[in-house]
């Protein structure tokens, strides 16, 4: 594999692959949607639209349930939303994994990416006990050596600390390392954490598309994404400056 040679370095980029899990590597939202509208039946609060849960993905289990109890007219309780967030896990716990599935080409692209030696990590904002079974009933834990939840470390995602983390147990330097995520927060995490990211076009993105200046390169799929990394040239971004609140969601 044709690898770009770091010219301030001399080394070899990418030394390592990291991914975001939902709405990168899994379309999730049909099991997510399914236990949010549980949840939300549950304690008796009116439903939500799909397309208005898909817009809450991406920041955690407390942000997306906060997101579907608040409207105009009402703020939820802190009760109220620690009690909702309880509810959708135990809701999500048994709709993990049930209608997910890998988005086109995810398994080849991995497969490449693997085939050519690289480490790779998944760096989710879902807590590791639904994003390890989940890689799992999908067929695609195989393919990691290290897997970042969102309770690894204290911070999410976009907070450098979950991708740095990843980096650190794969040995690899976070200036060498492609992130592939789909999201202005997995922009914001490589950026803070010194790497290089790319954005897929068909995931999560609250509504928005992200700022083209966030990201190195769009890439249609994880295939594009290998492609693109044999022969990338572009100047890596200034790593953005520190976050100082921590995220909580």
């Amino acid at each position: 594999m044709p690898l770009f040679a770091d010219a301030s370095s001399a080394a070899v980029f990418p030394a390592s692959v990291t991914f975001d899990l939902d709405g990168t590597l899994l379309d999730t939202a049909p099991d997510l949607t399914n236990a949010c509208l549980r949840a939300l039946e549950d304690l008796g609060k009116p439903p939500r639209k799909a397309h208005e849960i898909r817009d809450f993905l991406g920041k955690g289990a407390e942000h997306l349930m906060r997101s579907c109890l608040a409207r105009p007219e009402y703020t939820p309780s802190q009760e109220e939303e620690s009690a909702a967030t309880a509810r959708f896990l135990a809701r999500y716990a048994e709709e993990n994994g049930r209608a997910a599935r890998p988005y086109p080409h995810v398994e080849e692209g991995l497969r490449a990416f693997a085939k050519a030696g690289l480490p790779l990590a998944v760096v989710t904002n879902k807590r590791l006990s639904f994003a390890v079974p989940l890689l799992e009933k999908t067929g695609l834990a195989r393919f990691f050596t290290v897997i970042v939840g969102g309770d690894s470390t204290p911070f999410l995602k976009p907070r450098p600390e979950p991708l740095l983390f990843a980096c650190q147990n794969m040995r690899a330097a976070p200036a060498l390392n492609l992130h592939i995520g789909d999201s202005e927060n997995d922009a914001l995490a490589a950026r803070a954490a010194g790497c290089r990211v790319f954005l897929v076009p068909y995931g999560y993105t609250e509504g928005r598309a992200p700022d083209n200046a966030l990201f190195d390169a769009p890439v249609s799929d994880l295939l594009a994404a290998f492609s693109l990394a044999q022969t990338f040239s572009g100047v890596r971004a200034a790593p953005s400056p520190p976050l100082t609140e921590r995220m909580t969601d």
